[in-house]
């Protein structure tokens, strides 16, 4: 080999090396900094999650954590009069209405929840508090009211509404057996925020199954059922009916099927399709999941046609669809 050639091949090897660590450096950029390019993500169940959805973004852009987002929009969904989140949902079985709420952070691992409480004007908050305040993850019934009177949130008479309960005594009598497909029917409000630093948090709250047996507790306020945030992989909630969910705790499956390689939405479906191939059920389970990951990427899948789920980011905001699965679409004259 001459010197000339030598010095040639030499410099081709120099050029490929630093080329090739470039290659390394751009591939390994950690996903939170591609994000941060284009801004957070927020993703709520049902339509009416769209507003909290903005008001997480306007928290999160006015400087707040993804915890302080997730906690003020779901606040606002509790006082919106909706009729399955909050003081507004439908009593139990007693005419009194109970409520459950859980909130993870994804820094720390940390999580927090109350369940059957009574009066609490905002559950979520009471629930942050049981995971910032206390050594403890859940609190319920009495003890969970009486900690939150405490550390100074809203709690109200939880007196028996003879009125408003016979009210909807007999609108329970007139409805129809399909009524339960209706997302006014559904009971559960949850939310999660990727913030830009790559950072997840999420919570649920809700009132609860309508006409419940006093002290019934359903998915939403147990960790890896209702809710379930992993600050690697991403995070994900269900809404629906809650005995479907917690028996197979399903939102830490989607987790997991998103660790794996799974798309958010497809982390979705498999979960349900998991659930579906052991449950006596089958498909007709009344459950639908929402997930987004690290990425930023998001989805949703339910056994519900149509099931509507809210997106917000700093450039759109709106409902759209999960994928349908199984009954949902045999509904809609399709095979699975």
């Amino acid at each position: 080999m001459t010197e000339t050639t030598r010095r040639t091949f030499l410099q081709q090897t120099s050029l490929a090396s630093a080329a090739a660590t470039v290659g390394i450096g751009c591939s390994t950029i950690p996903p939170a900094k591609r994000l941060a390019k284009r801004g957070p993500v927020i993703i709520s169940t049902w339509g009416f999650g769209k507003p909290a959805n903005e008001l997480a973004l306007r928290t999160l852009q006015d400087g707040g954590s993804a915890l302080d987002a997730v906690e003020q929009g779901i606040r606002l969904v509790e006082v919106s009069g909706n009729s399955s989140v909050g003081l507004s949902g439908k009593p139990n079985a007693a005419g009194v209405t109970q409520l459950d709420a859980c909130i993870m952070n994804g820094p720390g691992h940390q999580a927090g929840s109350v369940a059957g409480v009574e009066g609490v004007a905002h559950p979520i908050s009471a629930a942050r508090l049981v995971m910032e305040k206390t050594p403890h993850v859940m609190l319920v019934g009495r003890g969970a009211g009486w900690f939150a009177k405490e550390e100074g949130l809203k709690v109200l008479d939880t007196a028996k509404d003879e009125a408003s309960y016979k009210a909807w005594l007999a609108a329970q009598k007139k409805s129809s057996p399909g009524n339960g497909d209706k997302p006014d029917n559904h009971d559960t409000v949850t939310l999660i925020v990727l913030d830009t630093n790559g950072d997840l948090a999420g919570g649920c709250s809700t009132s609860g199954w309508s006409g419940k047996i006093p002290g019934r507790v359903g998915d939403s306020p147990i960790i890896g059922s209702g809710l379930y945030v992993d600050n690697e992989v991403g995070g994900a909630g269900a809404t629906g009916l809650g005995e479907n969910v917690m028996r197979y705790c399903a939102s830490y499956q989607v987790v997991e099927n998103m660790r794996l390689g799974m798309s958010p939405t497809e982390a979705c479906a498999e979960a349900i399709r998991r659930i579906a191939r052991t449950d006596p059920a089958g498909m007709d389970l009344a459950i639908n999941f929402i997930a987004i990951n690290k990425q930023g990427e998001f989805g949703a899948a339910g056994t519900q046609v149509n099931f509507p789920y809210s997106v917000t980011t700093p450039d759109f905001s709106e409902v759209r669809k999960g994928q349908a699965l199984g009954l949902a679409i045999q509904k809609e004259g399709g095979n699975e």
